[in-house]
This record gives C-alpha cells, structure tokens and sequence, in this order.
C-alpha cells in the first residue's frame, strides 16, 4: 500500500496498517485503532481502505436501528448490488462485512465504534461470535475488520480483561500525538525556542494546524505572542473553546464540573493527590474515581516518583488543556468579549512562564533523555525516565529532580545513569552544576540506586554562563542541553 504524499509522518501506523491489511492468511481478522481526538485516524483509515480497495463506515451518535439503516445504506453504495442492503440485526450486518473478503484480504473500517457500542452494548459480543473459530462465514473471508474509537477510556477496555474481544485482535495500534520534534516539523518551525513555545500551548494534535487554525503559524520569534492572540485566545477560532469540548466528547466524563476542577488543581501545581484534595476542598479518596476516570480517557498522566515509593505525581497530558486551565479558564468571562485578546495575554505573562512553559519544559527534557538522547552521552540505555524529590535527612528538607534517567540492572543496584535539573527562563550557572554534585551524593548515600558514573544534566531555555560552561568542558561528567540540542539542531 502506498501512503499518500499528503499525509505527514505516521510511516510506523501507515506500515502496520499495510502488514495487516495485505496478510494473505485465510480467515478473517480484527483489528483495533484508538487514539485521542484530532489526531488524523480517520485520515489514515480511511486513505487505507482507498488504497485497498476496502470499505469505510463513520459511525454517529444514533439508534441501533438508524445505524444499521446507514451502513445498509453505505454498504449499498459500495457494492452497488441488485437489490439494497437492510439489516435485521448486527449479526447479520456483521457477516455482510465478512463477505467483502471472499476473494482477497479486504479493509473494513468501523470508525468511531464506541457510538454503535454504546447503543447496543451486546455488539463486541456479536462480533465475537461472527470470528468464532471454524465459523464458516470466518474461515472463508479474509476481510480485515478495523475497529476504530477516539473515546480512550472505552476503547482501553474493549481487549482488556473479560472484554468479549479479548484475544481476537491480531492488531492493537494506537495513534498518538506527535512528539515534540515532529511537531516543530509539522508546524514548520525552524526555531527551536519557538517551536518549543507553540507545543506549550497547542502540543502535537496535527487538526490544531490544519483546520483550527487554517495553517496559521508563527512567522518568527516577535510573532509568537501575536500568534496565541488571534488563534488560541480569539473567539472566533475553534481552538479557543477546544479544551472545553475535548472533556465534553469524553463518554465517562458525566460530572464535568468536578472534572474540571480536577484538571484546574493540576494546572495550579497541584501534581498530588493530597494537593488535589486540598485545592478542592475534598478527601483524597473523593477525587480518587474522578483522577481515574481522567487517566482512562488520556487527559491525565500519572509519574511515578522515581526515589520515593507510592508518591505519584500527575500531570495534564494534553498541553492546550493545560493552557486553558492556567491562562483561559480563570478570565473565561474576559476573554469572551471581543477584542480582549491582548489585554488578557499581556497580563498572563508569568503565568504562562510557570504553569504552562516551565512544566512543558521539563517533561520535554524528559522526553529528550528517554527518545532522543545519545545512550553513549548518558554511559547507557535508559529503561526509566522520570523525576521525584530526594530527601536529605539530616537538613531535613528536600530537593526536586527534574530529570532522572535510571539503567537496566545488571545482577546489582539498578544504575542512575543521569539526573537533571530545567529552567526554562532562567540563565544557569555554577550553582546549578553544585546542586546536582549534592544531590547525586544524597542518592548514593540512600543506596537505592548506583551512582557511581551518573551524568549530570543542565537543560536551559536561556543559556549557561561562561563559569559553567568551563566547568562543563573540564568535568566528563557534565552536559548542558539547550533548545537547539533538544531539538537535534546541535
């Protein structure tokens, strides 16, 4: 199957779709694609039943009865036969679909699946019973049937435990959003500063270029605060209200308001439970569903403390919700009036600089230290990428780790290959470099990990003084990363 040219990227998606759309094993066979809205799965399904020669059905929040009615009617029009299509049932609409591979491995796309499940919860069931092993209608099809859904926290559990599909699936392929660097690729970003600054805000949701924005990107550095006020703070673009929405397509998602809350927490500093709570005025155990139900739908991402067990962290997944949390949301009143734009954003300065760009920042750098980095830079491979807060017991206070790349235990300790500290506004020197020294001591003394050849990281937004950067050419031990190396540009 060739991708189409005017796809960007997805060659791993793209590859795996052709592997398993071209199998030429006889049967037929299942397949499962999820991903979080706007990401172009519809795009990719749907250039891969052209490519094949296969068939595509958009599913919408309807009755079972209208949504038998419209693939009857879509099934019509592909095949064309003498007489139109009119289903009793699914059963029957599903062995229809198996029909299309008889004479050779077919695509068979059911996109946004959830909506047909939710109204007619027995249909995994009823597929499960059409693939049944030696079932004729299977065995004499290679239709390869594709299950697609934006609805994260369903989706997750369609193969998962006792789900009537589990161990049906020959193909289980998410697709995410772009990382960081093809992200800067995708909005054309030469600078990475800049580039650095738009994923803060939009993240790598390929429809927040395209359609929301009408390929409107920044044309340079002095054009970025510009940028955010006529596309994510202007009313008139989908962008502005699409963090609202983004909760609101959630199926889960029933109390939105606590919901919000939840995220609102989080966007304030609150990474902890107990923060949650406190900012919420609740019990820990009040929030415990409502933080669940958010990892389950991808909006919320839990960090495990890497020197500190059962203290987890969370953080907003996406980073436009993150943005509408900590600059939108508390002048939503403001910005709903026109023209208020700038105002809003001249005022939302060091906000957006501690709540939204210095955390991006940081988890970009992690990103960085897990996909991107050299292993020979970091003395290895790194299994684990995180951060935490190591303890010092005799002062007794505690010092945060920004980035902490932990190795594959070789029959010992596991090794630390590299720990890390980021500042995205802030000029590093020695001070940094001394903190680190301290800190590397501090987790050697507690044992937990070996630290015998742990790399010392300085990653900065806004550059490194000449002192650290003598230290960094005389110490083996030091590596100062900027925007242009986080980039792959160094």
């Amino acid at each position: 199957m060739r991708k189409p040219v005017e796809m960007f990227d997805r060659d791993h998606e793209w590859s795996a779709l052709s592997r398993f759309i071209t199998d030429e094993q006889p049967g037929a066979t299942l397949g499962v694609v999820s991903g979080r809205r706007r990401q172009g799965k519809t795009f990719l399904l749907d250039a891969a039943c052209r490519a094949a020669g296969g068939f595509y059905f958009g599913a919408t929040e309807a009755t079972d009865a209208e949504s038998l009615r419209r693939l009857g009617a879509a099934l019509t029009a592909h095949r064309r036969p003498p007489s139109p299509y009119h289903f009793a049932d699914w059963a029957e609409a599903v062995d229809a679909l198996l029909a299309l591979g008889a004479d050779r491995p077919t695509p068979v796309v059911i996109d946004e699946f959830p909506y047909l499940a939710k109204a007619n919860p027995e249909l995994p069931s009823i597929i499960q019973e059409a693939l049944r092993t030696l079932r004729g209608e299977r065995t004499g099809s290679r239709t390869r049937l594709l299950l697609c859904g934006s609805a994260m926290s369903f989706m997750g559990r369609i193969l998962a435990g006792n789900a009537p599909l589990r161990g049906r699936a020959g193909l289980e392929l998410v697709v995410p959003t772009l990382d960081y660097r093809l992200a800067a690729e995708f909005w054309d970003l030469a600078d990475p500063r800049l580039a650095l600054q738009v994923n803060a805000v939009v993240g790598g949701t390929p429809a927040y270029r395209r359609e929301f924005a009408r390929g409107d990107t920044p044309a340079g550095p002095e054009d970025f605060d510009d940028w955010v006020e006529r596309t994510v703070l202007n009313p008139e673009t989908p962008l502005f209200r699409e963090a609202r929405y983004l909760l609101a397509e959630e199926p889960d998602l029933r109390d939105t308001a606590l919901y919000l809350s939840v995220l609102a927490a989080v966007a304030d500093g609150n990474a902890t439970r107990g923060g949650m709570a406190g900012y919420l005025e609740r019990r820990a155990t009040d929030i415990a569903h409502p933080i669940t139900v958010l990892e389950d739908a991808g909006l919320l991402h839990r960090d495990a403390d890497l020197f500190r067990d059962n203290r987890p962290t969370y953080r907003i997944a996406e980073p436009l919700i993150r943005f509408y949390h900590a600059v939108m949301r508390p002048v939503w009143d403001q910005l709903e009036r026109p023209g208020s734009a700038a105002r809003v954003w001249r005022a939302s300065g060091r906000r957006f600089v501690s709540n939204v760009l210095g955390p991006h920042f940081e988890q970009v750098c992690r990103d960085w230290t897990l996909r991107h980095a050299d292993p020979e830079l970091l003395g290895g491979l790194p299994a684990r990428v995180g951060h935490g807060v190591v303890r010092d017991p005799q002062e007794r206070m505690g010092y945060e780790v920004d980035v902490a790349a932990v190795g594959i235990a070789d029959d010992g300790r596991p090794p630390l290959l590299a720990i890390g500290e980021a500042k995205w506004n802030d000029m590093m020197g020695l001070g940094h470099l001394e903190r680190l020294r301290l800190v590397r001591e501090l987790i050697g003394r507690a044992g937990r990990y070996d630290t015998s050849h742990t790399k010392l990281l300085c990653f900065s937004g806004s550059g490194f003084n000449d002192r650290l950067r003598g230290a960094a050419e005389t110490a083996g031990d030091v590596l100062l990363v900027d925007p242009p190396m986080l980039y792959g540009n160094a």
